[in-house]
């Protein structure tokens, strides 16, 4: 796929404007006065979709010609704009209001213990098909729920639909018709402006993706990246325009560069399928959808499509394996177990849009009901290959990567160092950094939340 000549399209230059023009966030300062972004600004992401969102024509079938998630997904096997200072400036004020909302309910810490108890005890009910209790439950759950509250309140709303779903069986009919909805790309662009612009998470493995491909093609002309999931590939132009202000000048990515788009199951790719040439620069990249690969295979016999998709990238003989992954363990076959780790990994992710984002935002709420909820759905209240969400701690990944014959890298002191500052300087102070074993951590009030590694092939260990 061509690139956009220079000038035109998504890539040409308006007039400076404020991403409030967007979002129903109050309009926010420029940082140089004019509103244009630096030149070393690495924060492209934001402007992508903010310019996106600027096209005239944009239109849904764009978006959506190729197929998206409910096929992905059973494919998978189972399947400038201001800068980022100036908005993490809006999300910090929005922090300061939310600190407000809750200190008015300290009503409310509480409450969150008991939704949290009603919650699992409604679990158990479920798990052993205690209807009348379950039932009592849930209208005690829903009483106290509420898809506009207070990040608790919002948590048990998600989670009991999930839970009535299961009870009624209904789980894996209700969780396509989710997943077929389409949502007008405008609106699910706007939502993610802001889950980008409130929450590090994405924006971290996006920057430490980029820096690690910039450091492993210096000297190099010709780069060929492998990426696992591409989505709407908004990290993309970040390194694009990375690679084309380098020094030495661009590398032949190229810039225009091709695009070839396999949209097939993972673990029925194969290093022929790749057009891989000896002479360029091998990136893998995997931002956070492996945990949509089925974690077992379809009989005893049959191994993991998890396992099969690491031996293939070994094939590879990659320069860099980039590896991000949601640090989280509700694969368990257990359904209880289950449902307490993903309402323990869910319960950080409302209360971090709570204390980054205004309560009364449509965005918010989208991000929540078609992100948030689409994934907790799935895992409570599907089983067998309709359930797709299967993340595995990086603990685990690690010992598959290194069953898979793979190595991994040292972390780069400099980019754990940049990643550092950036947290700390433009987002909430509850983000969390941190690093364990060669993997860079991301969490929020001491839970870790996400993990980040690089590997390449281990020569010691012989082909699978």
């Amino acid at each position: 796929m061509a690139a956009a000549p220079e000038g035109e399209g998504l890539f040409a230059d308006p007039e400076p404007f404020s991403p409030s023009i967007f979002l129903d966030l109050p309009p926010t300062p420029r940082p140089d006065g004019n509103g244009e972004v630096p030149a070393s600004s690495d924060d492209l992401v934001l402007t992508f979709i903010t310019r996106i969102l600027m096209e005239e024509d944009i239109n849904d079938q764009f978006f959506y010609q190729f197929p998206d998630h409910p096929v992905l997904l059973q494919a998978q096997e189972p399947r400038p704009c201001e800068s980022l200072w100036a908005a993490r400036n809006c999300a910090k004020k929005n922090t300061m209001k939310g600190r407000g909302k809750s200190a008015q309910g300290r009503s409310s810490a509480n409450e969150a213990v008991e939704l949290s108890t009603l919650l699992i005890h409604c679990a158990q009910a479920v798990a052993t098909d205690n209807r009348r209790s379950a039932t009592e439950l849930l209208r005690q759950i829903k009483q106290h729920s509420s898809p506009k509250g207070d990040a608790t309140q919002r948590l048990a709303h998600c989670f009991a639909e999930g839970l009535e779903a299961r009870l009624a069986g209904s789980g894996s009919q209700l969780y396509r018709s989710l997943m077929a909805e389409r949502i007008p790309v405008v609106e699910y662009l706007k939502a993610y402006w802001l889950y980008l612009a409130a929450c590090c998470f994405k924006m971290t493995a996006f920057r430490f993706s980029n820096m690690t491909i910039l450091k492993a093609i210096v000297g190099r002309k010709k780069v060929h990246i492998v990426d696992y999931g591409v989505n709407c590939g908004v990290q993309w132009p970040t390194l694009l325009y990375r690679l084309a202000t380098l020094e030495a000048g661009p590398p032949e990515l190229g810039v225009p560069f091709k695009f070839h788009g396999i949209t097939v199951r993972w673990d029925t790719v194969c290093v022929d399928d790749l057009n891989i040439d000896p002479d360029e620069v091998l990136i893998v990249n995997s931002i956070m959808l492996f945990r949509n690969l089925m974690d077992e295979g379809v009989d005893i016999d049959s191994p993991s499509p998890r396992d099969v998709v690491l031996r293939t990238i070994r094939k590879m003989q990659p320069d860099a394996f980039i590896l991000y992954v949601m640090n989280a363990s509700y694969s368990a076959p257990f359904f209880v177990t289950r449902f307490r780790d993903v309402l323990f990994f869910y319960s950080a992710m409302f209360d971090m849009l709570d204390a980054t984002a205004p309560r009364d935002s449509h965005q918010r709420f989208l991000v929540e009901r078609d992100l948030f909820r689409q994934c907790s759905l799935n895992a409570v209240a599907c089983e067998g290959t309709d359930r797709v969400e299967r993340p595995e701690t990086y603990k685990q990944w690690q010992v598959r990567n290194q069953r898979a014959g793979l190595r991994q890298l040292p972390l780069d002191p400099d980019i754990v160092k940049t990643l550092r500052d950036k947290v700390r300087d433009q987002y909430h102070k509850d983000f969390v950094i941190d690093t364990d074993h060669n993997w860079l951590l991301q969490g929020w009030k001491g839970r870790i939340l996400y993990a980040m590694s690089t590997w390449v092939v281990d020569d010691s260990v012989s082909e699978l």
